[in-house]
């Protein structure tokens, strides 16, 4: 399954912040910040005192995880006037077995107070769903350590229970909170507009999708966005019917707008349809096979591509209104 290219990693951005891997030169700097009781009493797996040559150890340490895409650790640094500054550190351990994402974070003390931890942990959190073949993100916080809490609680995690953890720093175990998200605790769900009134039924959405089928018989999968309802899921391209709209109108419409390709509707094959309810509607989307078009199909609006074999579909994450579709075209290819 494709992932974020980790060798390739481009650095996050927030308004005030950069994330970005370490750097060796970073070493002084990151030992200078961390290298605090405060700082490391938080911390379940740093030393206090924090040797400089750990820190050495560390950034060479989290280039390794970063190429093999086992952990992104990374840092915080901001602007003092023209100059980069590091103001803290971030990170994601992937669990490839459990496809979760254990999220850390520190802040060095000189810039605590400013929503620094709030901004990077938020943004990392939200890449990771929509960037990582992951299905939650977790955190464990020191139940004494009321700002993190209260982070963790800002970004979009939610209290899912208690246990203990070893402290390096305290030399003893701590009682610790879990924290976790899904990509609906951070994104949402799906919404065709105000809830429905006590008694009503829930309104009827109507979405056309195509699976484009390659001369090997692969099939275009597009992978939602961060910033997207159900952001990190692959589904086959398409999108909303507008009013009075056909679904092989809207098909060629949103095909040009997502992918810059060109159909004809005759070469639109009706195959099958998915009915779904969501808590605030009824999702009706009928899926459409295409052989031939014009053009060569492009991410225009921030997703991610992949042609897939049939019998790999099943391994890419998609929303439930995709998923019963996709033995049925398995079978058919």
């Amino acid at each position: 399954m494709t992932e974020a290219a980790t060798s390739a990693f481009v650095q996050l951005a927030t308004e005030r912040l950069t994330l970005r891997p370490y750097k060796p030169e970073d070493a002084a700097e990151l030992h200078r910040l961390i290298n605090d009781w405060e700082v490391c009493r938080a911390l379940a797996a740093v030393p206090f005192p924090y040797p400089r040559a750990l820190a050495d150890d560390w950034i060479a340490s989290s280039a390794r995880s970063l190429a093999e895409g086992r952990a992104y650790h990374l840092a915080i640094t901001g602007k003092e006037g023209e100059r980069e500054v590091i103001v803290g550190g971030v990170g994601l351990r992937v669990d490839r077995g459990t496809r979760h994402g254990r999220l850390g974070y520190w802040v060095g003390r000189r810039f605590w107070g400013h929503g620094v931890a709030t901004e990077a942990a938020g943004r990392l959190a939200r890449w990771a769903l929509a960037n990582l073949d992951l299905d939650a993100i977790e955190a464990n916080v020191a139940t004494d350590n009321a700002t993190s809490i209260a982070v963790l609680k800002r970004i979009g995690l939610r209290h899912v229970g208690q246990g203990r953890e070893h402290f390096l720093a305290r030399g003893a175990e701590q009682a610790v909170l879990r924290f976790a998200a899904t990509r609906e605790d951070l994104f949402g769900v799906p919404e065709a507009g105000p809830a429905p009134t006590e008694g009503a039924g829930k309104p009827l959405l109507l979405v056309a999708a195509c699976a484009l089928i390659d001369p090997d018989t692969r099939v275009l999968l597009a992978r939602r966005p961060e910033g997207k309802k159900m952001a990190g899921l692959w589904e086959f391209p398409g999108g909303k019917l507008k009013p009075g709209e056909t679904p092989e109108a809207a098909l060629i419409r949103e095909l040009r707008e997502e992918l810059g390709i060109e159909v004809s509707g005759h070469c639109l094959a009706a195959f099958a349809f998915a009915s779904h309810g969501y808590p605030t509607f009824h999702l009706l989307m009928p899926l459409y096979l295409c052989r031939r078009w014009k053009g060569i199909p492009q991410p225009r609006e921030g997703q991610t591509l992949a042609w897939v074999r049939p019998e790999k579909l099943a391994e890419y994450p998609m929303p439930p209104a995709d998923r019963p579709l996709v033995p049925l075209l398995r079978d058919f290819l």
